[in-house]
């Protein structure tokens, strides 16, 4: 039988950050399509008559300016940003990523997260009307 190889140290940090964040993005991603396509949806088709598959800017303006559900897409975003940085760099070093590459993708991949992030973070204060 094979041996099992993973970049992950089993038990270790990065490890369990991964499950954990896998785990909220599932609970927040069901949230988040049961509240875009069922329950706002059904009071705007009930009150204005428009497609459920339609989802407008000014709701999503609405909904931004809830500090509860701003700070929920916030930690999604921050969320989201991690557990997709952390996979794409592990499998990097699955695939026998070493040394000085090692460091330059970390970097770069550090960078573009918070890069992200930032620019994640603007359009939501924006589309709360913060901004």
């Amino acid at each position: 039988m094979a041996d099992h190889y993973s970049s992950f140290e089993r038990g270790g940090r990065r490890w369990l950050l991964q499950r954990i964040t896998a785990v909220f993005l599932i609970g927040v991603l069901a949230f988040h399509f049961v509240l875009l396509h069922f329950v706002n949806h059904a009071a705007e088709i009930e009150f204005a008559g428009n497609h459920a598959a339609e989802i407008e800017f000014a709701g999503t303006q609405a909904r931004m300016q809830n500090v509860g559900y701003f700070s929920l897409m916030w930690t999604f975003l921050v969320t989201a940003t991690f557990h997709g940085v952390n996979g794409v760099y592990n499998a990097l070093i699955n695939q026998g990523l070493e040394g000085t590459q090692k460091k330059v993708v970390a970097a770069v991949l550090t960078i573009a997260s918070l890069l992200l992030i930032l620019q994640g973070t603007r359009v939501a204060l924006v589309m709360s009307g913060v901004l």
